[in-house]
C-alpha cells in the first residue's frame, strides 16, 4: 500500500515541474517584453530609431542642374532624363510561366538588341549569362539612352528587359562653343538621409558602428569640370530637398500624420553673351580651315566693339561634351600662353603716341640693328626697305621700327607701364576658369627690344581683344564678358547681369585716331612692304587690324624652331574703321602649309557673314539683307506645312524622305537661323534618295550625309564639285561616298552649279 502511494506522489512530482518550467519561461517573456517596451536602447540599438526606419518614408527631392542658355534663350546645356537598359537573370522572378519576368532566351534576347544598342551580339550575350548575377547592365551601349531609344527598345517585347532612370547632362548642339560651356559629369554619391549632406566611406562606418540600423541613400551628382559648367558649379547645381511621412505597412501615407517636406532649390539658369549664330559661322569657318592646314591648334574669336562682349569663340582641335573626346583641357582663349609676335606692335606704337614724343614722319634705317652681339632683323631676311618713316614702318610690320621706337621716344618703364595698363601681365577677369596672366617681364636691353614686337613675352588671346577695345571704344578699355545674365529660375529673380565695364580714358582721341590711320594702311595698301594685313581686305568693309607672325619657343632643346611653318601666325582687327560694331582675332600654330592662309581665309568669311546676318552696310557694300529667325518645334507636323513655311522665310529646304510628317529636323528646335541657310526635315519614311549636292558649302554637305549615316571622304575645300553617288541613289545605312571640293568660283563646268 505504502509502495502505491510514493509511485503516486512521484508520478504528480512531473507536471509540478513542467508547470515551474512553463512559469519560468512566462517570466521570462514578461521581462524581455518589458525590456523591449521600456527601454530606449535594446541590445545597443535605438527603438526610436529602429521604428522610425520601419515606419518613416524618405523621398529625397532632388534638385534640377541650371540651364545654361546662349544670349538669345537657346538652350546650350540642360537636364535630361536619361535610361540605363538592364536584364533580370534571377528565374524566382517569374511567378507564372505564361508572363516571364526574367530573360528565358538569351540568345533571342541578345539578337534583338544588338542593332538597337549598337554592340555586338556576342557582347551581350556574355552579360546575359553571367552566373548567379539577379541583374545585369547591357553596357556600354545601353547606357545613357534616349527616350527614344528606350522605346525602340520597349518596342521590341523582350521578356526580363526594364530600365533604370537617370538624369543627364546633355549638349543639344554638340561641338559648338565647347571650351566655354565645358561639361558636367555624373559620379555615384552616398548621402545623409536627414541632412542630405555627402559622406565618406569612413564617415558611414563610423556612424553604422554608433548605430549598426544606420542606412544612406545612393545617388549621383553632376560636377562641372570645365568651362562654366566649372566656374559656376556652385550656382548651377542648386540645393536638393526631402519629404518625410509615416506610411502603414503597404507603403502607403498614413492619413493625418506629421508629414516633413523641405522643397528642392533649383540651380541658377545662366545666360552667356554668345550670339549663336554667329557662333556657328565661326565653328563652320574654323573646321573648315583646320581641315585643309591641319594646325597643331587654331582660334577664332567675335567680340561686341562697343559692350566687350564675347559674341563667339571657337577653337580646333575641339569636342563634344556629349561624349568628352577631350584632347587638351585647356581654354585656348584663356589658358593658352605664346609670344604674340607684331600685334604688340600697336601698343608699343600707341605708347610713344600717348607720351607726346612720336614722330610719325620721322625717318630710321631699316633692315637690322645691332644690340650687343644681338641683332634684330626685319621679316625679309633683314634686307629692309631703306630709310623709311615710323609710320611706314608699322604699316610694312618692321621689327627694326618697333625696336627704334622703344629708342627714341620711350624708355624701357614707360613700356612696361604701358603694356600693364593695356591689360597685358594680368587676367581680364572674363567669367571663365582658369584664366592666365602671361608675362611681360624684360630687362636688358635685347629683351626689351624683343617685347617691343611681341617676342619675349606671353599673352593670351582674351587680351589681345581686351587691348583691342583701346580704339574701338575711343581710348577706354572694356572688361570681356562671356555671361550676360543669371537668374534664378525658382523665383524669377535676375541674380546677376552683365554690366558694360569701361576704364578711365587711358589714350586720348587723337591717338586712337592715328592708331587707326596707321591700321588702316596695314590691311589696305599694296606697297613694296605690304604684309599679310592685305589678306583680311575686304571690299566696302573698311578693315582696319594688325597681323602677326611669331617664332615658338622649343622649349626642350632651347632657342626658337626653325622651320618654314614653325610660326604662330595671328590678326587682331575690327570694323568698320570710324565706327567699329566688330572686333576680331585669331591666331593659327604650325600650319601644315599657307602660313597666315588659314587664319586669313577663316577671318574673312566670319567677317563676310557677320555683315550680312546684322546687316551692317547697305547693298552698295555687296552685303545683302539678312533676317533672323528662331528655329521651331516641327515634330509630328505635316512636311508640306513646315516646308512651305520655311521656304516663304528664303530658307532652303531639304526633306529626307517622302513621308507626309516630320520626325525630327536639324538644326534642333530652338536654334537661330537666317535667310539662305538650310534646313533638313527628317520624315516619317525610310525610302530615302541622295541630293544633289553640286555647290553646297562642306559644313551642310557634311551635316546632311551625317544625318544619313553615310561613311563620307572629301578632297579639297570649299564647295562640293563632285560626288561619288549619282543624286536619286537609294539610300542604305553605312554607304560609302567621296566629295571633291572646290572654290565656290570654280566648279566644274558640266554639272550645274545649284548655289549661282
Amino acid at each position: 500500500m505504502k509502495e502505491k502511494k510514493e509511485n503516486k506522489k512521484q508520478t504528480w512530482n512531473y507536471p509540478k515541474r513542467l508547470f515551474y518550467l512553463f512559469l519560468f519561461c512566462i517570466l521570462l517573456l514578461y521581462i524581455q517584453y518589458g525590456y523591449l517596451s521600456l527601454s530606449s536602447s535594446v541590445y545597443g540599438r535605438s527603438m526610436q530609431e529602429f521604428a522610425r526606419n520601419r515606419d518613416t518614408a524618405r523621398t529625397i527631392l532632388e534638385a534640377k542642374r541650371g540651364t545654361i542658355f546662349d544670349s538669345e534663350g537657346n538652350t546650350l546645356a540642360l537636364n535630361v532624363t536619361s535610361y540605363t537598359v538592364i536584364a533580370y537573370l534571377d528565374e524566382s522572378r517569374t511567378t507564372d510561366s505564361k508572363y516571364p519576368k526574367h530573360v528565358v532566351d538569351k540568345e533571342k534576347t541578345a539578337e534583338a538588341l544588338a542593332p538597337v544598342l549598337s554592340m555586338e551580339k556576342d557582347t551581350l550575350l556574355r552579360l546575359l549569362s553571367m552566373e548567379g548575377a539577379y541583374q545585369v547592365e547591357l553596357g556600354p551601349g545601353g547606357r545613357g539612352i534616349s527616350e527614344l531609344k528606350k522605346e525602340e527598345v520597349e518596342n521590341l517585347g523582350l521578356d526580363g528587359i526594364d530600365f533604370i532612370e537617370n538624369t543627364k547632362r546633355y549638349y543639344p548642339n554638340g561641338d559648338f562653343a565647347s571650351y566655354i560651356i565645358g561639361y558636367a559629369k555624373s559620379y555615384p554619391i552616398k548621402l545623409d538621409y536627414e541632412t542630405n549632406k555627402e559622406l565618406t566611406e569612413e564617415e558611414i562606418a563610423l556612424k553604422k558602428k554608433e548605430n549598426p540600423d544606420y542606412n544612406y541613400r545612393n545617388s549621383e551628382k553632376l560636377v562641372g569640370e570645365l568651362g562654366i559648367e566649372l566656374k559656376y558649379d556652385e550656382m548651377l547645381k542648386g540645393t536638393d530637398g526631402k519629404l518625410i511621412y509615416q506610411r502603414d505597412k503597404y507603403g502607403y501615407k498614413i492619413p493625418d500624420t506629421k508629414e516633413e517636406r523641405i522643397d528642392a532649390v533649383n540651380g541658377n539658369d545662366i545666360y552667356l553673351t554668345i550670339d549663336s549664330a554667329i557662333q556657328r559661322f565661326v565653328e563652320g569657318a574654323l573646321k573648315e580651315q583646320a581641315a585643309i592646314y591641319t594646325p597643331e591648334w587654331m582660334m577664332l574669336t567675335v567680340m561686341d566693339a562697343k559692350t566687350g562682349d564675347i559674341l563667339a569663340t571657337a577653337s580646333t582641335p575641339s569636342f563634344d561634351p556629349n561624349i568628352r573626346n577631350i584632347v587638351n583641357y585647356e581654354n585656348p582663349l584663356t589658358s593658352y600662353l605664346y609670344e604674340p609676335g607684331s600685334t604688340m606692335k600697336t601698343y608699343t606704337y600707341m605708347c610713344a603716341m600717348e607720351k607726346g614724343t612720336y614722330k610719325g614722319d620721322a625717318t630710321y634705317e631699316s633692315g637690322s640693328y645691332k644690340i650687343g652681339e644681338d641683332i634684330i632683323q626685319d621679316w625679309n631676311a633683314g634686307k629692309g626697305w631703306g630709310s623709311i618713316t615710323f609710320d611706314k614702318g608699322y604699316e610694312y610690320s618692321s621689327n627694326v621700327g618697333a625696336v627704334n621706337v622703344v629708342n627714341q621716344f620711350i624708355t624701357k618703364n614707360e613700356l612696361r607701364d604701358c603694356l600693364e595698363k593695356y591689360g597685358f601681365g594680368n587676367v581680364t577677369d572674363i567669367e571663365l576658369p582658369r584664366e592666365l596672366s602671361g608675362s611681360i617681364k624684360f630687362t636688358y636691353p635685347v629683351e626689351v627690344a624683343a617685347a617691343s614686337y611681341g617676342q619675349g613675352i606671353t599673352t593670351t588671346a582674351i587680351q589681345q581683344l581686351q587691348g583691342l577695345t583701346l580704339i574701338s571704344n575711343n581710348g577706354k578699355m572694356l572688361t570681356p564678358h562671356i555671361v550676360s545674365k543669371i537668374v534664378n529660375p525658382n523665383t524669377g529673380e535676375v541674380v546677376y547681369e552683365r554690366k558694360i565695364e569701361e576704364s578711365e580714358q587711358i589714350i586720348s582721341k587723337d591717338t586712337v585716331n592715328k592708331m587707326k590711320d596707321l591700321m588702316y594702311n596695314v590691311v589696305h595698301n599694296r606697297e613694296q612692304g605690304s604684309t599679310s594685313g592685305i589678306l583680311y581686305d575686304i571690299e566696302g568693309f573698311e578693315i582696319i587690324g594688325k597681323s602677326g607672325t611669331a617664332q615658338i619657343y622649343d622649349s626642350k632643346n632651347g632657342g626658337y624652331l626653325k622651320g618654314s611653318n614653325d610660326y604662330i601666325f595671328s590678326f587682331g582687327g575690327m570694323y568698320p574703321k570710324e565706327n567699329p560694331e566688330i572686333i576680331v582675332y585669331g591666331a593659327v600654330k604650325r600650319p601644315s602649309l599657307g602660313q597666315n592662309a588659314a587664319i586669313a581665309n577663316a577671318t574673312r568669311s566670319v567677317m563676310k557673314s557677320i555683315a550680312k546676318y546684322r546687316n551692317m552696310f547697305s547693298e552698295e557694300g555687296n552685303v545683302s539683307n539678312a533676317e533672323k529667325y528662331q528655329m521651331e518645334s516641327v515634330t509630328n507636323r505635316f512636311t508640306i506645312d513646315v516646308k512651305n513655311d520655311l521656304s516663304s522665310k528664303g530658307i532652303k529646304v531639304v526633306t529626307i524622305g517622302n513621308g507626309e510628317k516630320i520626325i525630327s529636323a536639324f538644326p534642333s528646335a530652338g536654334t537661330t537661323i537666317i535667310n539662305g541657310d538650310r534646313v533638313f526635315l527628317i520624315t516619317n519614311d525610310n525610302n530615302i534618295t541622295l541630293e544633289n549636292l553640286k555647290g553646297w558649302s562642306r559644313i551642310d554637305a557634311m551635316n546632311y550625309l551625317n544625318l544619313l549615316d553615310l561613311k563620307v571622304t572629301s578632297t579639297g575645300y570649299g564647295y562640293v564639285d563632285t560626288q561619288s553617288l549619282e543624286p536619286g541613289t537609294p539610300v542604305t545605312k553605312g554607304m560609302d561616298i567621296s566629295l571633291t571640293l572646290v572654290d565656290k568660283y570654280n566648279f566644274s563646268s558640266n554639272t550645274k552649279n545649284e548655289e549661282s
